[in-house]
């Protein structure tokens, strides 16, 4: 399949530049994969269309304040670089602005507190960095850094929580899995009096969240790896939901990557770790998730092709097009939707 199969014409006003006020408020497209048809709903009845046994999966990462702004040691240039994952103990991989600049050797400062000494060089703006600092690392971070949210969000993001799930728990996220956004404590309380399990994994999001597809079929694009972790109690009552019969209800599409990463390896539930670069696109048969909760994706993104690949992709425009028709609100600040 082709890039531009998954394009769709999107008016700049309708991309979300800050979030609701309240949570919960968003809108609720409801996509039957089955028959295509479309219901419009709040955020809070996604309640109705889960049922006593169900499990709802939850990613439990936590947003780091990973872009930081520097100046080169020698030449005093003013550098940008925002950490994606931690590769070994205070070395992390980093994307860098402007890259050419920064060579192996290159020294950046941050403040007093934290320096960046470039360590390997990649392509496509990537380098690892060793960090030197005195103190707690994610401590410095808090005062030194920002929020890393997405460069069609334009708008000063005023409370850095809006950029976390109310769930948020291990550190070591570049961004959001926004899906999960909508849920208040208030509401999952509400889900789990229903008799609906949570359950909670963990993938920390990295580049490829950043990164367009910038080949022409699909096939050939690569994924950059992420960190995901299941625990035992979880991977208990997953395999309890398939066992009794009952769905598992992905929340967000690195929720989704991570149960498909784990039952492709294993063919059941266990608890493990990993990396995962997995890319699902139509004709990937899934064998964890019955149903999932997404936002709203960027035209010729991974993520639109993954739902794609869950709902069949004209199933998934038209579903597009009727929500750009009602004005939803896109992207990651923006309005949910419920695959069934």
């Amino acid at each position: 399949m082709k890039t531009a199969d998954f394009d769709f014409e999107l008016p700049e006003r309708l991309i979300a530049q800050t979030p609701l006020k309240d949570r919960e408020s968003s809108r609720l497209l409801v996509l039957d994969r089955n028959t295509g048809d479309i219901n419009h709903h709040h955020f809070t009845d996604v309640i109705d269309y889960l049922e006593s046994g169900d499990t709802l999966v939850l990613n439990d990462t936590k947003v780091i304040p990973a872009r930081l702004h520097g100046v080169k040691e020698d030449t005093k240039a003013i550098i940008e670089i925002l950490m994606l994952k931690e590769i070994n103990n205070d070395e992390w991989e980093c994307l860098v602005k402007p890259a050419k600049r920064v060579k192996v050797g290159t020294i950046i400062n941050f403040g007093d507190i934290l320096k960046a000494e470039c360590i390997a060089e990649s392509d496509e703006g990537i380098r690892t960095f060793k960090l030197i600092y005195k103190g707690i690392l994610y401590e410095i971070l808090d005062t030194l850094g920002e929020m890393p949210l997405p460069p069609y969000i334009h708008a000063k993001l005023d409370d850095k929580d809006r950029y976390q799930t109310v769930y948020a728990k291990n550190r070591g996220s570049a961004a959001a899995p926004t899906a999960g956004l909508h849920f208040t404590t208030s509401l999952l309380e509400k889900i789990k009096e229903k008799g609906i399990n949570i359950a909670y994994i963990t993938l920390h999001v990295g580049l490829g969240t950043f990164r367009p597809v910038n080949v022409d079929d699909i096939s050939e694009h690569k994924m950059h790896s992420e960190f995901y972790m299941m625990d035992n109690k979880t991977a208990e009552l997953l395999n309890k939901t398939k066992k009794q019969g009952k769905r598992i209800i992905s929340v967000g599409t690195t929720s989704t990557r991570t149960l498909e990463t784990i039952m492709n390896l294993y063919g059941t539930f266990k608890e493990c770790h990993g990396w995962t670069d997995i890319f699902i696109y139509p004709g990937y048969k899934f064998k964890a998730i019955d149903s999932l909760i997404t936002n709203f994706h960027l035209p010729k993104s991974t993520l639109i092709m993954l739902i794609s690949a869950f709902a069949d992709r004209d199933k998934v425009l038209n579903a597009y097009e009727e929500a750009v028709k009602e004005e939803y609100r896109f992207f990651s600040f923006g309005d949910s939707m419920l695959i069934k």
